[in-house]
Order: structure tokens, then sequence, then C-alpha cells
């Protein structure tokens, strides 16, 4: 076959698969047009997801005619000065995108600039269908129907509709957080469903595009090294994800998805989150445009910098220096109400009159030197002074405060010998169980292992036909953006299955009536939220039983014994017998350990017997 010169509409549609794949890929390079006219407030109107119509509405420099039609010529741009496209500081070349949108749908561009005439100009899949006057304010009026109408090859991989709104919605998103002086607002099938005002100030923008309790869940970010600086919001630790979809990264104010950013995050929280939570953040890295190439990639989402090395340790330094100032801050501090419910114990004045101790109760010893803890303001001290007496109890007035109390003994102790796992012996940092077996000493996780209990829980009460559930005395509203309530509500039927009775309660928000008997109550609001992250990564395709696993860990997570929830010896001991019969109960649902054991000659070496 010889070679050959391929027809202009042809060029155009092979550039179009480049750089429109789906309405979010078209809708992304029009509202970038939109930024870079100067538009200080930007409005979008979709239709079935974006795939019917896409409206973009600016205020604008606008266009004169004749620029309206090179505008829908390839290769002409209003973005570079002169020839050196490495220096391009804007987000992309409205003579790219326009004319490979126009060869695979129908286009009205219609512009003004101040102080003349508007025009319009149709195209119809490449082909000129009219142009004319138009009647409109300073700026411009951009409008895509029918995507991939005329190329049904394309059209048949596009996802649902509300699939690709989803889509639409996160590219307005991380363009709306990249220019908090803009205002945009999002409408879709004539509701709307996002507006933000301009001259907002960044923490604010970012809170409002994601959660609103980020604002108190988060660090500002303010980082330097050499040209390249580091900003934004981080989320604290303690308050993250399921997915990292909540991510935003930008360079120089272009959104991007870059591997070795996303790496850097990854690095900077790896010792403070599991290994499958994820922090939510924006961070906004600007640097010298001679340290990025921002034209390795059609659409622009990736980028790569002259000194990889220097931005990852960027990002990490910037997060691992906030994230360390923080101090105690792990999570919002609670607020003066909650704390003025805390109440001091009650003292029972002696039956001979005075102070002295209650009945039942006998203090052990007196700690040498102790000082008398501080109390709440305005509450008196509960602990009474000390009895006079001989040797330096006499010499010592101050109280001393008791260090703990002793459960009284109803059952008795159960053989260390008679159980693999051993008996209870205590609790450390309320968080590991101490148990003593007949042939060393078990330490236990007590979150990750009653983890998978549940987990297996629940695996055994689907195959035996269904779990039970626990209706809420009150039903608690969950509220998540749109797209997340879409995809639980296109699989309440399946998590009906599962025991969680969920309905549709608004175009936000998810009504929950009843959660699995197993998990109880709990934090039905993080559960919520996890499986919606979770539902996400899905394929549409898959069904929750096909991804049982994955969908019963994040409901037992939710479901299982806190650590730095204080347990008696009895659940305690509860718990190890229930490990014993338990498969796979050595390891917790992400494939930590459970517990771990210390060999009687693993303690004597460690204190030199051996």
């Amino acid at each position: 076959m010889s070679i050959r010169r391929l027809p202009e509409h042809l060029v155009n549609r092979i550039a179009a698969g480049e750089v429109v794949e789906r309405p979010a890929s078209a809708l992304k390079e029009l509202v970038e047009n939109a930024i870079d006219a100067g538009a200080s407030r930007i409005s979008i109107a979709l239709a079935q997801g974006g795939i019917g119509r896409i409206e973009v509405v600016d205020n604008g420099s606008g266009m004169a005619p004749d620029e309206i039609a090179l505008a829908l010529e390839r290769h002409a741009t209003s973005k570079l000065p002169d020839d050196a496209i490495e220096a391009v500081a804007t987000l992309g070349f409205r003579g790219e995108a326009l004319p490979s949108i126009a060869s695979v749908a129908r286009v009205r561009i219609e512009s003004r600039v101040r102080g003349a005439d508007g025009w319009s100009r149709i195209v119809d899949n490449g082909k000129l269908e009219g142009e004319g006057p138009a009647a409109l304010p300073p700026g411009t009026r951009v409008t895509v129907e029918d995507l991939f109408a005329r190329v049904p090859a394309r059209r048949k991989f596009l996802r649902s509709d509300r699939s690709e709104y989803g889509a639409c919605l996160d590219v307005v998103k991380r363009l709306a957080m990249a220019r908090p002086d803009i205002g945009f607002t999002l409408e879709h099938e004539g509701r709307r469903t996002l507006a933000v005002q301009p001259d907002q100030d960044r923490p604010a923008r970012v809170a409002a595009l994601t959660d609103r309790e980020l604002a108190e869940n988060s660090l500002a970010i303010d980082y330097a090294r050499g040209p390249a600086r580091l900003g934004g919001v981080a989320g604290l630790p303690t308050f993250n994800r399921g997915v990292a979809d909540h991510q935003y990264l930008f360079v120089n104010g272009r959104p991007v998805k870059d591997r070795l950013l996303i790496g850097a995050v990854r690095a900077a929280y790896q010792d403070l989150l599991a290994r499958d939570r994820h922090p939510v953040l924006a961070l906004f890295i600007d640097l010298p445009g001679a340290e990025v190439d921002v034209n390795v990639h059609p659409a622009k989402t990736e980028v790569r910098f002259r000194d990889p090395a220097g931005i990852r340790g960027l990002i990490v330094g910037g997060l691992r220096h906030a994230l360390d100032e923080a101090g105690h801050r792990s999570a919002q501090r609670p607020s003066a109400a909650a704390l003025g419910n805390w109440q001091s114990e009650p003292f029972t004045p002696s039956p001979q009159g005075g102070e002295g101790w209650g009945e039942g109760v006998r203090p052990l010893q007196y700690a040498l030197g102790g000082q008398r803890p501080t109390s709440y303001v305005g509450a008196p001290s509960p602990y009474p002074s000390p009895p006079r007496g001989e040797g330096i109890v006499r010499e010592l007035h101050e109280p001393f405060a008791p260090a703990a109390r002793a459960e009284m003994a109803e059952a008795a102790v159960p053989e260390a010998r008679a159980h693999p796992l051993g008996v209870a012996r205590g609790q450390v940092a309320a968080t590991y169980i101490v148990a003593e077996a007949e042939d060393g000493l078990v330490l236990v996780d007590q979150h990750a292992a009653h983890e998978r209990l549940v987990l297996e829980r629940m695996r055994r009460a689907m195959a035996n036909g269904g779990i039970a559930r626990q209706a809420l005395l009150l039903p608690e509203v969950v509220e998540l953006d749109e797209p997340a309530c879409d995809r639980i509500e296109a699989r309440l039927a399946e998590l009906d299955e599962m025991g969680l009775e969920l309905e549709r309660f608004g175009p936000r928000a998810i009504l929950v009536r009843a959660t699995p008997a197993m998990l109880g109550a709990g934090d039905v609001k993080g559960l919520i939220t996890d499986l919606a992250d979770e539902l996400a990564a899905f394929d549409s395709a898959l069904s929750l039983k096909e991804k049982l696993d994955l969908v019963a860990a994040t409901m037992a997570c939710h479901g299982s014994v806190r650590a730095g929830r204080l347990l008696s010896v009895a659940e305690m001991n509860a718990l190890l017998r229930e490990m014993e019969v338990t498969p796979h109960s050595g390891q917790c649902n992400h494939g930590r350990p459970t517990w771990v054991k210390l060999a009687h000659a693993d303690i004597e070496k460690l204190f030199g017997r051996k």
C-alpha cells in the first residue's frame, strides 16, 4: 500500500482520540479555555452526564468573529506569545481542543468581546453548518451536543450517564481547587450540584469541594526547598479514606495525576497510616517553568520534572514537617461542651466523719513524693489526705492518686496449659492483651484480632442464608457527594443481603435504618463512607458477592473492638478462646499479624539467663 496524506476530517478525529476520550475530557478542555480567557465566573451545564450536552459559559475576554474561525482550526492558539513551547504558562491550547471536539460532536461557539457585537459559529462533526450574529453578554458560550454520535466505535465504550457525570464532577472540582479566585457552578439535568464563590482562601475552597470536616482535621502546608514551594492542605492521619481518590495534586496551578507525586505522598504517611488507608489532601507545587515539562501528555495530566528527587524530597519533607509540628494533634480536639461533661468521681465520707475512704476501698500504699493530681477547674479534688501514721508516711501530708483497682474474682482463673493462646493476665496501652501460655508470653492486638473474628462470622452468616440485622433506634443520615450516593443506590439490594438497610435521602445523603447485628451501631458514618469508596474501586459489572472479602472486611473493621478500649478479664479470655477456633485468626483482614509469642527461652535471653 502506498503512502497517502490523510484527509483533514480524519486527522481531526485521530487528534480527538488523543484529547477527547469521554465527556469529562472535553469538559476539561473547555473549562481550561475559560480560565485562560481571564474569566472570574464559569457556569457549566450537563445533560446525560455530558454525553448529550455540555455547555460552558464564562465572562472572560471573548473572541472576535475571525478569532472564532481560527480557533476551530488545528494548531492555532492564543496561548503561546512566541515559539518557546517549553515556556507555556497556560492550561492548554484552544486551537488543539476545539477542532478535535468539533470533529466528533456538534459544537456551537458564541462569543463577544467587550465593546463589540457577539458572533456565533456552528460546526457539526467537522463541517461548518452556519454562522452569524449572537446576543450574549461579554464572554464566551461553548455548547457541545451528541458527543461521538457519529462515531459508534467510541460511543459504545462510554459508561453510564451517572459514571460519566461523576468523572465530569471530578474534573470541575480539581479545576475549582486550582483557582479559588474564580467562581464555579455546575448543573446536571437542570439541578445545581456544585457552587463555589470566587475569592475564597485555599483551605476553605478545598474543604468546600471535598469534606466540610476537613477544615477541622487538616494542616496548612507552606514549605520551600530551593526554587520550589509546596502549599495546600493535608489531612491529619486520623482523617483518612479507603481509596486514594481524595488526593488532589497541582503543579503550577495545573491538576495532574503523577506517579512520582502519589508515591511521595505515600512515603510521607507510610508509618502513620495502615497500608489500606489513604490521606485526604490537596497539594500545590509552584516552581519555575524551566524546571518542569508539561508537554509529555496530550491532555497535560502528567508532567516531567528536571529534578524528580528534589520534588519528592519537597513533598515528603513538607508533609513530615507539618505533621511533626502538629504535636499532639491526631484529630480535631473535643469542644468545650464535651469536656464539660467529664465529672470527678464522687467521694464517700467515712462513717466517723471527715474525709476517709469509701466502703470496700482501702489504700494499698502511698507513693513517696507524690503530688496532688490537678483537678478540673471548679471541681474539688476527689483524693483524700492520707491517715497519719508512723515513719515516712507521717512526714508526708500530700495526698496521692490511686493507681489502679482490683477486680473481684467471680470465677476460677483457667489453666494456661489448657489453651494454645494462654489466659489473659492484663492489658497494655488499652490496645494489647497480655496472656500467659504454657510455653511463653502471648501479645494480642485486640482490634486486629477481633476484626478477623467479625469477618469470619460474616462469612459464615452469608453462607447460611443471610446476616441478621439490628434496626437503629433513630435512623442516621450520612452525607456524601452525589456520585458516591449513586454508587450506593445502585447496590442497595446487595447491601441489604449483607444486613445493611439503606435508602437514598436526597441527592447527597444516604439514610441508614439498620446495620448487621454483629456490628452494632458503631461508626455508621465511617462505614458508609468507606463502602462508597470501595464501590468506586470496583468494576460495575462485578457483584458484591464476588467482592465479598473486601466489602465484609470494610464492615468488620468498623464493627470490631477498637484500640484504646478497656476490656475486662472475661472479655479478653473470650477473645482468646474464639481466636483458637477461628480459621485464619493469625492475621487481620489487612495482612498484619494479630498475635505474637515470646517463648520462655526468648524471655530468658532478654534477661541474660541464657
